[in-house]
């Protein structure tokens, strides 16, 4: 069976691992994960990843991060632009997530790249996912 989201996929992983207090999750590779799970490491979300090589496919491990109590960093992730339905924001158009403490991951002409870095830079493109 064909996968028609991996970028939901790659979500919904991370959200079932982090429910059940996993300290990682393994997903397949892809360029388009590596990029948007270099922003989650940056932002605080999640610890790290590394590619794997398993009988000559590539995955991704990565590893979640829990607070002191043991809560989940990630309060929330969630799908934005979807296969059938498209979501895309101009500069203009993109607002603070959760008073600031959440993040969008905009697909953007310059690469992919969070909401606050996109309004620095004067860019609009096609929201991925939010966090928080």
């Amino acid at each position: 069976m064909t996968m028609t989201d991996p970028i939901a996929d790659m979500l919904t992983r991370i959200r079932n691992a982090q429910k059940s207090g996993k300290d990682s999750v393994t997903i397949p590779h892809s360029k388009l994960k590596n990029k948007i799970l270099d922003i989650f490491k940056n932002e605080g979300y999640i610890s790290n990843y590394e590619e794997n090589n398993s009988n000559g496919k590539l995955f991704i491990s990565i590893g979640l991060k829990y607070d002191k109590n043991g809560m989940p960093v990630i309060h929330s992730i969630e799908r934005i632009s979807k296969p059938g339905i498209k979501k895309y924001v101009s500069c203009k158009e993109i607002k603070p997530v959760m008073g600031g403490m959440g993040t969008l991951i905009i697909s953007t002409n310059k690469g992919i790249m969070t909401n606050r870095k996109a309004k620095k830079e004067k860019v609009g493109g096609e929201v991925i996912c939010k966090i928080w």
